[in-house]
């Protein structure tokens, strides 16, 4: 597969699928937990509080796995496998730009002193279980 339509198959899932486990690394072991995405190109970006477990895991491992877009349908489900480093950003500009109502179950609004920005560059995206394909299709980055 192309590599134009590989981006162009996962930039559909990040479109249309949001939410997805992220896994940061908790002293030695694994730590998974759903999380909400909003993408600019192939960045990934989530709203979080910097009281968070993940903010500290995050600053002793910066690295990230993600999986977006399995449905829950079965075999076969087409999904992102996303692989990253993960950057706290306070931003009050991209704190305005992220916010939704939706985030008020949490937060005060996108001014709240406890909000912040985890933003996501790819290090490693692979595109699995897509019809047709044997193989995983990694996107070069």
């Amino acid at each position: 597969m192309k590599q134009e339509h590989v981006r162009e198959q996962i930039e559909l899932i990040l479109e249309s699928d949001l939410v997805g486990p992220m896994a940061t690394v908790k002293g030695k072991m694994p730590h998974s937990r759903y999380m909400t995405f909003y993408h600019d190109n192939l960045t990934l970006y989530t709203l979080t509080s910097k009281q968070t477990d993940k903010v500290d895991d995050i600053e002793q491992n910066p690295y990230t796995h993600i999986i977006l877009g399995y449905e829950g349908k079965g075999f076969g489900d087409t999904y992102v496998e996303y692989e990253g480093k993960v950057n706290v950003n306070d931003s009050p500009e991209l704190k305005k730009k992220l916010w939704s109502d939706h985030a008020r179950i949490y937060f005060d609004g996108p001014d709240d002193p406890n909000l912040t920005v985890l933003e996501i560059q790819p290090l490693h995206v692979r595109l699995m279980n897509k019809k047709g394909q044997e193989t995983p299709q990694g996107l070069e980055i």
